[in-house]
């Protein structure tokens, strides 16, 4: 069984569509989604509604975004965010609004039991954006920074990749895991990028929602397969861009 995390997918159906025929996913592998499923293209609704129904043929593990907490909030207050709104939202509001409130309600029970993290049986840690505390996500003080924290990928770059895991400088926080793996901070906004690597962690977040492709690797290999650049499956929107 091959365990496979994909980036985040941003509306961008017929990117994970692609993928999930290049990397010829089959029932034995473990899907595993780094979050922000929302918030970019216009196939919001789309895209939430062929997840819940793939993982009735396979093994999904579904983590928690920043961008689906978003649209969670508006979904069932409809307060209007400009920050929101303005980075994606607009498109997966509207998205939304051509759906009926049944649609709606399935959505929120798929939103509600999205996880913070998972920590797999060979101690790798997946979870969209990251965490702050020293003795790791069983001690975080603030459940948002697992979806909203950026300080740990910028940590992983800044290392010294000389730096041991057993030097007394080594960050306390990446000690505790065989690898990590996050989306959240895209790694181009302006074209094509692969997966990179800082220290332990992994950002496999390639830009799907600007001019990037959808990404997804194999955690044991390392062999990653992409989609076509999202925007050019979607010729007449703008995404984020």
């Amino acid at each position: 069984m091959r365990t496979l995390v994909i980036g985040d997918v941003h509306s961008g159906l017929r990117a994970l569509e692609q993928l999930l025929e290049r990397a010829e996913v089959t029932a034995n592998d473990h899907l595993i989604f780094l979050g922000d499923y929302v918030d970019s293209w216009s196939t919001a609704v789309e895209t939430v509604d062929f997840l819940m129904e793939l993982e009735k043929q396979y093994q999904c593990t579904f983590i928690r975004g920043n961008h689906d907490e978003l649209c969670r909030e508006w979904l069932i207050t409809q307060k209007e965010n400009p920050q929101w709104l303005a980075h994606g939202g607009k498109a997966t509001r509207e998205s939304y609004l051509g759906a009926n409130k049944e649609k709606w309600e399935k959505h929120l029970e798929f939103y509600a039991r999205l996880q913070n993290f998972y920590l797999a049986e060979d101690n790798r840690l997946y979870l969209h954006a990251g965490y702050t505390n020293l003795k790791g996500v069983d001690y975080e003080y603030f459940d948002q920074l697992f979806y909203w924290d950026r300080t740990l990928w910028e940590l992983a770059k800044a290392l010294d990749p000389n730096l041991s895991p057993e030097d007394r400088n080594f960050p306390k926080r990446l000690t505790h895991y065989k690898e990590v793996f996050i989306g959240h901070t895209p790694l181009s906004k302006t074209g094509e990028a692969v997966p990179q690597k800082g220290a332990n962690v992994w950002n496999v977040d390639t830009g799907a929602a600007f001019k990037g492709a959808l990404t997804m690797m194999d955690v044991e290999t390392k062999e990653f397969w992409q989609s076509d650049p999202v925007h050019t499956l979607y010729p007449e929107e703008r995404g984020r861009n």
